[in-house]
C-alpha cells in the first residue's frame, strides 16, 4: 500500500509500561517483527503508554498519517462494560484516519490472552512479604493509639486506606496491594469492631463499610500501581531521552572521527550498561577499541569476533545474537555505515541476552547521530581538500601567468643588449658598453633573486629546508646583509643604526641575511630616490627585534592585510617595468616563523611603513 501511494512506512510500536513482564516468546516474535519491518523498508518508531489506541492515535496527529493497517482479532465484547477491541478504539481515537483492518487468528488471540493474564504479575519475594507484614502491623498499632484517644472509627479505616497505599508503593507486585486491602478489612473488623476479636459485627451497615473500605483500598493500591510504574516508565525515558540529547550535543562538537566513535561507544554503554568494542575500517589502519561498562557483567567476547565483524564489514549487516546471520554469537555486531561507506564495526557485547526492543530503538538513533556525524566529517575533509587544490592550482596559475608576464621584461633586456653587443660592439662607445653591461647584470641579478626566492619558498613549503641555527651577532649579520643589496640602493640614503649593546640572537644566518636582503630591496624598489632607509635592532624581553624602515608614501590600509600573502604585488607600478611576483615578503614571514618569530607591519610617522621581524634572544657565558 505505501508503494502503491509513493507514502512512507512506519512501523509503531507501543511500549507497555511494564515492558520486563513479557515472556521469551513474546519477545522473540517483537524482535522478528521490527526486523521484518526494517527489511521492508519500514522506520521503527517505539512510544511508550499504557493505551494502546490513544498512542496510535496521537500519533497519527502529530506525524501527519491519512491511513492505519492495523490487525483484527476475533474477539468479541465479553459483556457491556468489558472494553473494546483495538481497532474499535483506534477508529473512535482517528476518526479522520483511515484504518484498514487485517483479520488474524483466534489461536493466537487466546495465545496472546493467556500470555497477558500470566505475565501481568510479578512474582512475590519474601522482602516484599516481610515489608507488607510490618507495615499493616505498624498501622494496627496506630489504630488502637486512635482508639485510645478517642478517634472515630472513620479516622481508622483512613489509616489502613493509607497503609494499604504504602504498601503499593514500596512493593513491587501488585498482589501486595491487594493483598494488603483484605487484611486491612479484616484487621479493622477483628481489632476495632464490636464484638472485639472475631469477625462478627452487631452492627449490619457495618457490612457495607467492609465493602467500601475494601473497594477504596483496592482502588487507591491500583492507582498507587500505576502511578509507580508511571514514574519508573518516565524515568527511563528520560534517562534514553538524556543520553540521545547528550550524544547530539557532543557529536557536534567532536572534530575527529576517532572522538565521533568515542562518544558514540560512550553513550551506548551509558545507555546499555553493556561493554563495546569498535573494530575500525580496514584502510583506517586502527587498532580494535574497546570501552567497558562499570557496573555490568564481565565481558563475554566471541571467539569468532573478528571474523563476524569483518562479515558485517563486508555485508553492512547487522549480525550476532538473535539475528538472521552468526545467531549464535553473544554480542550483537551492527555496521557503522552511511550511503554505502562503512567507517567500521561495533560489537555490543550482550552475554547472549536479547536486547530491548526500545534500547533496540535508541541504540539506532544514538547510531544514526554517529554515522551523520562521520559523514559531515568526512565531507568537510574532502571540501577543505578540494579548497586546497583549488588553492593550489591558483598558485601554480597565478606563477605560470607572473612568470610569463613579468619575467619577459628582462629576458628581453637582456636578449636585447647581447644581439646589440654581438652586432655593433666596436661601433659602441666605451660609456654605451658600460651601460650595457650594467644593464644586463641588473637583469640577471633580478633574475637570480627570483629563482633564488622561488627555490627557498618551495623547500620551506615542502618542509625539506632544514634550519642551522647558530649564535649570532646581529650588528653583523646586518652589515653582510647590506653588502648585497639592490646597486640602485646609492640612490636612497639606506643606514644601519648601530645598538650600544652587543645583541645575541640563536638563528640561520644564511636565510635571515636573506629575509633583511628582501625588505630593504623591496624599500629601495618602492621608495622614490633620496628617500631614507634605516636599518636597526633592540631586544624586548626574550626577543631580538630588527626594523627596515622607509619614510617613503607608505601602503594603503587595504593592502596590508594581504601584504605577506604569496603572489600578492599590490596595485602600484615600478618604474623599470619589472614586477615583483609576491613572494620576497611571503619567504620572509616563513623564514621568520619557522625561527618561532613573527613579522609585523607598521606605520612609520610621520610617513613610510617599518617591517619589524622577532628571533629568540640568547645569552652568552662570560667565559665565551
Amino acid at each position: 500500500m505505501a508503494l502503491a501511494f509513493q507514502a512512507a512506512l512506519t512501523a509503531i510500536y507501543v511500549k507497555p509500561v511494564r515492558d520486563g513482564d513479557l515472556s521469551e516468546t513474546d519477545r522473540v516474535r517483537l524482535q522478528n517483527n521490527m526486523r521484518l519491518a526494517e527489511r521492508r523498508g519500514a522506520e521503527v518508531v517505539t512510544v511508550s503508554g499504557s493505551d494502546i489506541a490513544a498512542q496510535i492515535a496521537g500519533y497519527a496527529r502529530l506525524s501527519g498519517v491519512s491511513k492505519i493497517v492495523v490487525g483484527r482479532s476475533g474477539a468479541k465484547r465479553q459483556h457491556f462494560w468489558s472494553k473494546a477491541p483495538l481497532t474499535e478504539q483506534i477508529i473512535l481515537n482517528a476518526p479522520d484516519v483511515d484504518v484498514y483492518i487485517i483479520p488474524d487468528s483466534t489461536a493466537e488471540l487466546k495465545q496472546r490472552s493467556r500470555t497477558l493474564s500470566s505475565s501481568g504479575h510479578i512474582r512475590p519475594t519474601l522482602k516484599d512479604t516481610l515489608l507488607t507484614v510490618l507495615i499493616l502491623t505498624v498501622f494496627t498499632g496506630i489504630g488502637f493509639l486512635f482508639t485510645y484517644f478517642g478517634f472515630s472509627e472513620s479516622n481508622i479505616i483512613t489509616v489502613f486506606i493509607l497503609g494499604v497505599l504504602i504498601i503499593a508503593v514500596v512493593t513491587a507486585s501488585p498482589l501486595y496491594s491487594v493483598a494488603g486491602s483484605l487484611f486491612s478489612v479484616l484487621l479493622f473488623n477483628w481489632f476495632f469492631i464490636e464484638p472485639k476479636f472475631s469477625f462478627q459485627t452487631y452492627k449490619p451497615e457495618y457490612a457495607v463499610t467492609f465493602v467500601i473500605m475494601l473497594i477504596s483500598s483496592l482502588i487507591t493500591g491500583a492507582l498507587a500501581n500505576r502511578l509507580k510504574d508511571s514514574a519508573k516508565q518516565s524515568s527511563r525515558d528520560a534517562f534514553r531521552a538524556k543520553v540521545l540529547f547528550d550524544t547530539n550535543q557532543l557529536l557536534q562538537k567532536a572534530d575527529r572521527e576517532s572522538d565521533v566513535i568515542r562518544i558514540a561507544a560512550q553513550q551506548i554503554t551509558t545507555l546499555l550498561d553493556r561493554g563495546v568494542v569498535f573494530f575500525p575500517a580496514a584502510e583506517n589502519s586502527g587498532e580494535t577499541l574497546r570501552w567497558t561498562a562499570e557496573h555490568a557483567a564481565p565481558d563475554a567476547h566471541d571467539a569468532d569476533e573478528e571474523e563476524i565483524a569483518r562479515w558485517v564489514y563486508h555485508e553492512q549487516l547487522p549480525a550476532g545474537a538473535h539475528t538472521d546471520h552468526f545467531p549464535q554469537a553473544r554480542s550483537l555486531y551492527h555496521p557503522v555505515s552511511i550511503n554505502g561507506s562503512c567507517f567500521g564495526v561495533l560489537e555490543i557485547c550482550l552475554g547472549g541476552e536479547r536486547l530491548e526492543a526500545f534500547d533496540n530503538s535508541v541504540f539506532t538513533s544514538i547510531l544514526g547521530e554517529c554515522e551523520l556525524a562521520l559523514e559531515g566529517l568526512r565531507n568537510a575533509a574532502e571540501k577543505e581538500q578540494a579548497a586546497i587544490a583549488v588553492r593550489n592550482e591558483q598558485l601554480r596559475s597565478n606563477l605560470l601567468r607572473s612568470i610569463s608576464h613579468d619575467i619577459r621584461t628582462p629576458l628581453t633586456s637582456i636578449l636585447g643588449n647581447a644581439s646589440n653587443l654581438l652586432s655593433h660592439y666596436e661601433q659602441l662607445d666605451r660609456e654605451t658598453l658600460r651601460q650595457t653591461f650594467s644593464d644586463i647584470y641588473d637583469d640577471s641579478e633580478w633574475l637570480i633573486d627570483l629563482v633564488e626566492n622561488l627555490l627557498s619558498l618551495s623547500r620551506i613549503e615542502n618542509g625539506q629546508m632544514e634550519l642551522h641555527p647558530t649564535l649570532e651577532v646581529v650588528g653583523d649579520v646586518i652589515e653582510e646583509a647590506m653588502k648585497h643589496i639592490d646597486r640602485n640602493a646609492v640612490r636612497h640614503r639606506v643606514t644601519a643604526d648601530d645598538s650600544a649593546d652587543v645583541l645575541i640572537a640563536r638563528m640561520d644566518a644564511r636565510l635571515i641575511i636573506q629575509v633583511l636582503i628582501n625588505l630593504i630591496n623591496n624599500a629601495v624598489k618602492n621608495t622614490p630616490d633620496c628617500s631614507e632607509i634605516r636599518v636597526f635592532a633592540k631586544r624586548e624581553g626574550q626577543w631580538v627585534l630588527v626594523s627596515v624602515e622607509d619614510n617613503g608614501p607608505g601602503i594603503a590600509d587595504d593592502v596590508k592585510p594581504h601584504i605577506f600573502e604569496m603572489f600578492y604585488t599590490g596595485p602600484g607600478s615600478v618604474s623599470d617595468g619589472r614586477r615583483g611576483l609576491g613572494l620576497g615578503l611571503a619567504l620572509c614571514r616563513s623564514i621568520v616563523e619557522a625561527h618561532g618569530g613573527s613579522i609585523v607591519l607598521e606605520d612609520n610617522r610621520p610617513s613610510g611603513c617599518r617591517f619589524t621581524f622577532s628571533l629568540p634572544a640568547q645569552e652568552v657565558p662570560f667565559d665565551e
